[in-house]
C-alpha cells in the first residue's frame, strides 16, 4: 500500500470508529454502579460525561464512606443507594450495570446480573480463575440478547487500533518480540480508617481477593496482544515476589512473566513492580521493519535501519497529509490528544446495547485474557510451566 492509501484507509479506519463512538441514539440507559471505589467513580466521571446514553440511577458498595464518595460524583440525579447489589439488580427501573468491584466478586455479580436481565459492563480482569470464565462463558450463550462487555479498554482507543492494523498490514514486519512493564514506586496501599477495613480496602494486596500485578496491570496489555495478533499464548512461565514491602501483603509486589506465542513465533515479556518508577510503562513491539513504542495515549513508530521508505506511509491516527518526524528518528502516530480509553469503551458498550452487537472487549475475548492472567499467576507461584489447553479455545 502506498502512502496515499495507507493515509486514506487509516482515516476511514480512525474516522469510522470515531463517527461510530460519537452517534447519538434517542435514548438513554439507566445504569447501576455496583463497587464505588476508585475504579467505580471514575467510571460514574466518565458516564456523567455521556449523558445522551447512560443515566446514573443507582449506586451499591458495601462500605459507608465509599457511597458518601460516590454521591458527590453525581450530585444531579440523586441515584438510589443500596448496599446488596441484589437489591440493586431487583431494581427494575436498571437497565445495566458496571460491576467494579474487587476481582473475586466479579463472577458471581455478573452471574446474577445476566439472570436480571441486565447488560454488563464488567471490570478486567473478567474472573478471578479459569473455571468462573469457562462457567461465565457458558452462562452468556443463554442470554445472547444481552450485552456483556469485558473492560479491556485498549480495544476502543483509537491509537491502539491503529497499531493492531498496522500489524496486521505488515508494517512491523514479522513481530518476535513484545516487552511490557508498568512501575511504581510506591506500597499501592490506599489508606484504612478503621484496622477492620483492611482487607476490604486493600484487597488488592490478599490472594483471596485478587490476582495482584498481573491482573491489575498487566491484563491490559496481554490483552491487546491476544488481539492484535488474533492469538493466545501456549507456553507460560515466571517468576516474583514480595521482595520490598514486607507488611502483610499476599499478593507479589515484583513479577516477570514470559508468554510464548507459538502459532506466531513470538515471544511476550510482562512485568511490573512497586519497587522502581523509572521506567514507568513500557510497552514495545517489535518487528523486522520496526518497532511501536506506545504509552496508553501516545506512540511512536521506529523504522528499522534499511527501511526509512516506512516513513512516508505511517501516519497512525489522524489521517493527517503530512507526517511528523521526530528527532530521534520516530514517526508520532497521535496528532491530537485523545480522550481516556473508558470513554470510548463505554459508547462502545451504549452502542453494542442499541444495535444488539458483540462488543469489542466481549465475553469470549475476556474469557481467553483470564485464562492469560491465570496461567501467569501460577507460573509465577509454582515456578512451572503452565500450557495451554484446548479446553481455554472458547467459541459462542
Amino acid at each position: 500500500m502506498d502512502r496515499r492509501g495507507f493515509i486514506r484507509n487509516g482515516s476511514i479506519m480512525a474516522g469510522g470508529l470515531l463517527l461510530s463512538n460519537q452517534l447519538l441514539y434517542a435514548n438513554t440507559f439507566a445504569a447501576g454502579i455496583i463497587g464505588c471505589g476508585d475504579r467505580g467513580k471514575g467510571i460514574m466521571s466518565v458516564l456523567k460525561q455521556l449523558s445522551d446514553n447512560f443515566t446514573i440511577v443507582a449506586i451499591c458498595d458495601v462500605l459507608d464512606f465509599r457511597i458518601e464518595e460516590a454521591k458527590k460524583v453525581d450530585v444531579t440525579n440523586n441515584p438510589k443507594v443500596y448496599k446488596d447489589y441484589k437489591a440493586l439488580l431487583d431494581d427494575k427501573n436498571v437497565q445495566s450495570v458496571v460491576i467494579a468491584t474487587p476481582l473475586s466478586e466479579h463472577y458471581k455479580i455478573a452471574v446474577d446480573a445476566l439472570k436480571a436481565g441486565k447488560h454488563v459492563y464488567l471490570e478486567k480482569t473478567m474472573t478471578y480463575s479459569i473455571d468462573q470464565a469457562i462457567d461465565l462463558v457458558k452462562l452468556s450463550k443463554s442470554h445472547s440478547t444481552q450485552v456483556l462487555q469485558v473492560g479491556h479498554q485498549y480495544r476502543y482507543s483509537p491509537l491502539y487500533f491503529s497499531v493492531k492494523e498496522m500489524i496486521q498490514k505488515g508494517y512491523l514486519g514479522k513481530v518476535v518480540q513484545i516487552d511490557c512493564r508498568w512501575d511504581r514506586n510506591r506500597n499501592w496501599r490506599r489508606p484504612v480508617p478503621s484496622p477492620e477495613l483492611e482487607r476490604k480496602i486493600n484487597w488488592r494486596m490478599y490472594k483471596e481477593y485478587s490476582g495482584g500485578l498481573v491482573a491489575e496491570l498487566l491484563s491490559h496489555q496481554i490483552d491487546f496482544i491476544n488481539w492484535a495478533f488474533d492469538t493466545h499464548p501456549n507456553e507460560v512461565v515466571g517468576a516474583g515476589g514480595i521482595d520490598f514491602y514486607k507488611d502483610g501483603r499476599e499478593t507479589n509486589d515484583n513479577v516477570q512473566a514470559i508468554l510464548r506465542y507459538n502459532k506466531d513465533n513470538m515471544i511476550g515479556n510482562f512485568g511490573a513492580t512497586c519497587g522502581n518508577a523509572h521506567d514507568g510503562y513500557i510497552f514495545k513491539i517489535k518487528g523486522t521493519k520496526g518497532a511501536v513504542h506506545l504509552l496508553t495515549d501516545d506512540g511512536v513508530f521506529y523504522p528499522e535501519k534499511g527501511n526509512d521508505a516506512m516513513h512516508e506511509t505511517v501516519d497512525g491516527v489522524t489521517g493527517a497529509t503530512k507526517i511528523v518526524e521526530r528527532n530521534d528518528g520516530g514517526v508520532s502516530l497521535v496528532k491530537e490528544k485523545l480522550k481516556d480509553g473508558t470513554w470510548y469503551a463505554l459508547k462502545d458498550f451504549y452502542k453494542s446495547i442499541t444495535e444488539k452487537s458483540i462488543p469489542a472487549s466481549n465475553i469470549i475475548t475476556g474469557a481467553t485474557t483470564a485464562v492469560c492472567v491465570h496461567l501467569a499467576n501460577k507460573a509465577i507461584d509454582s515456578r512451572t510451566t503452565q500450557n495451554w489447553q484446548t479446553t481455554y479455545n472458547f467459541s459462542r
